[in-house]
């Protein structure tokens, strides 16, 4: 299959959406930014997987991004320069759980198809797909401890731990670094690896086609079962964490040292 645009309500939006065949195609589309995610680009994910619930032609889901060099290249640092109060920083947590959730809940099945850069919230909505497809320049990661000084959602945490266990997220968020493709396959944050982009597309919906051909209420079933499996009754209580990296010195120096293309300088404080 080959790469096309994609139809959207306007032709520059930010993300693309088709449904071809009962396969809904959902673009990441700010190449420029590697595909750096824009707040109307997290509420607009939620509404597609809310349509694709309620609409039953749809049979499966492929999320990826424009161009080859990035997935998504987590949250456009731009939406964080007015983050003044607490209640930016929690509502904004939420927001991005609250899209996670859906993508998580969503009925059809989801793959991820991963060319480049996929971090920080990128990384964090590929992680919530049922399947990972990526390329051999694919790399992951939440590098938030050299770049913003933030920090994940407990929610989110709690996903990364039941895909690859508390080592390997320690590992990564420690040590801020990438996963090649490689790696990331074997440890399980990739089923597949494939040479390019173009095999990516094209392997993403072959896998979509073959899913699109079993039985929904079957994918459904296993789907939410498995989703029931990791999820806790207990409400995770992150209100201190996230108060204390956002509302930090150091996430205000991460952003300014971001946006001036420095190294920050941390203070811990």
């Amino acid at each position: 299959m080959s790469e096309k645009p994609m139809t959207a309500a306007e032709p520059e939006s930010e993300l693309l959406y088709d449904v071809r065949d009962g396969v809904a195609w959902v673009s990441f589309n700010r190449p420029q930014t590697r595909n750096a995610l824009t707040f109307p680009m997290y509420t607009r994910l939620e509404e597609i997987c809310e349509a694709a619930d309620s609409d039953r032609s749809i049979k499966a889901m492929v999320i990826a991004g424009a161009g080859d060099k990035a997935f998504a290249a987590g949250t456009d640092i731009s939406q964080f320069v007015n983050f003044e109060s607490a209640d930016d920083a929690l509502v904004y947590e939420r927001r991005i759980d609250r899209v996670l959730s859906a993508l998580e809940k969503c009925r059809v099945p989801t793959i991820a198809a991963i060319s480049g850069a996929c971090t920080g919230g990128g990384a964090a909505i590929a992680a919530c797909c049922d399947l990972r497809l990526g390329t051999q320049t694919a790399q992951i990661g939440f590098p938030i401890a050299r770049t913003l000084g933030n920090c994940l959602s407990m929610n989110s945490i709690a996903r990364l731990v039941a895909l690859i266990g508390p080592a390997r997220v320690k590992d990564i968020i420690f040590t801020a670094r990438l996963l090649g493709a490689e790696e990331a396959r074997s440890i399980g944050l990739l089923q597949e690896v494939v040479a390019d982009h173009a095999a990516l597309l094209q392997r993403a919906g072959q896998l979509a086609s073959i899913i699109s051909g079993h039985a929904p209420l079957t994918l459904q079933a296993t789907k939410e079962a498995l989703r029931r499996l990791q999820s806790t009754s207990v409400e995770h209580d992150d209100q201190d964490l996230i108060l204390m990296c956002y509302m930090s010195q150091d996430f205000r120096e991460g952003i300014d040292a971001f946006l001036r293309k420095r190294q920050p300088r941390w203070l811990g404080r």
